[in-house]
């Protein structure tokens, strides 16, 4: 029989990836490259390295997410239409796809642009000697690439958070009970 709610580890993970990603977008800072280009040291800017530790923290949250996926010894099922499976598949596709694709563009951003990458505790990582001038560091500018995907991220979790809210409000079949931290009725 189905369990109707997630284990506790994957809601710990969806919250705790959910929170940094969200913390990580709005400390994203606007115009990071040209801030570069005019001599302002990323460890400097308290934004730029909450944003670059969350983004890591992203990137090791989703890994251990898709780790778990692949253990964990079941999750829920809900009844609903086919396209609403294909949909939320695809969705969720896409989401896992952005979780992983987002820290990638930084670090190309990073490397291709020669800006050190600056983390919590003092540590920086001034080069990344196998991206700058290679021609994946060339093929495109992977600030702009980043900074699209952030922003379609957040579309996409927006959306997904409105499912998760029609399925409870209007449909009132379980799916959002099943990953909050806490116990709800239906």
């Amino acid at each position: 029989m189905p369990t109707p709610r997630y284990d506790p580890l994957s809601r710990a993970l969806h919250w705790l990836t959910a929170i940094a990603v969200t913390v990580a977008f709005i400390l994203g800072p606007g115009g990071f490259g040209r801030m570069m280009r005019k001599g302002i040291d990323p460890a400097t800017r308290l934004d730029i390295v909450w944003h670059e530790s969350l983004g890591l923290l992203v990137l090791a949250l989703t890994l251990a997410r898709l780790l778990w996926v692949a253990l964990r010894p079941g999750k829920p099922r809900f009844e609903m239409a086919a396209w609403m499976h294909g949909l939320s598949k695809l969705v969720h596709g896409v989401l896992w796809a952005l979780m992983l694709a987002l820290p990638a563009t930084a670090l190309l951003a990073l490397g291709s642009e020669h800006h050190p990458l600056t983390l919590l505790g003092g540590v920086r990582v001034d080069e990344f000697p196998w991206i700058a001038g290679s021609r994946l560091g060339e093929a495109a500018d992977w600030g702009d690439v980043h900074g699209l995907l952030g922003d379609v991220l957040m579309w996409l979790a927006g959306l997904h958070a409105l499912a998760a809210l029609y399925h409870h409000f209007l449909r009132r079949d379980g799916v959002l009970a099943a990953m909050l931290p806490w116990q709800i009725k239906r």
